[in-house]
């Protein structure tokens, strides 16, 4: 079986190449504009009180709903990191 660097990883996670290209940018660029708005945040802390936060819970959702057909690898570095099934999802709190 040849290894194919481009399709592999889309395959493992039930997307064509295109597919999970267009996943990547989606959430590529709400990131971006999240970044964006906590560097706002950060200068005006009235402003965007909550859109970093918000905007990783509704990615994180994303993901571990509509993408989480395997453990992605680069998370796992010993049999402990293997999910017991998800125990630790919950939703994010303020002081996170």
């Amino acid at each position: 079986m040849s290894k194919n660097p481009f399709t592999d990883h889309p395959a493992s996670v039930g997307e064509t190449y295109f597919e999970h290209m267009g996943m990547a940018s989606s959430f590529g660029g709400k990131m971006i504009f999240a970044g964006i708005a906590c560097m706002i945040h950060g200068l005006f802390p009235f402003l965007f009180t909550c859109t970093g936060r918000n905007c990783i819970e509704k990615l994180h959702h994303q993901m571990v709903t509509h993408r989480d057909k395997h453990v992605c690898p680069d998370t796992i570095k010993s049999a402990a990191d293997m999910p017991a099934h998800r125990a630790s999802e919950r939703p994010l709190t303020a002081a996170e």
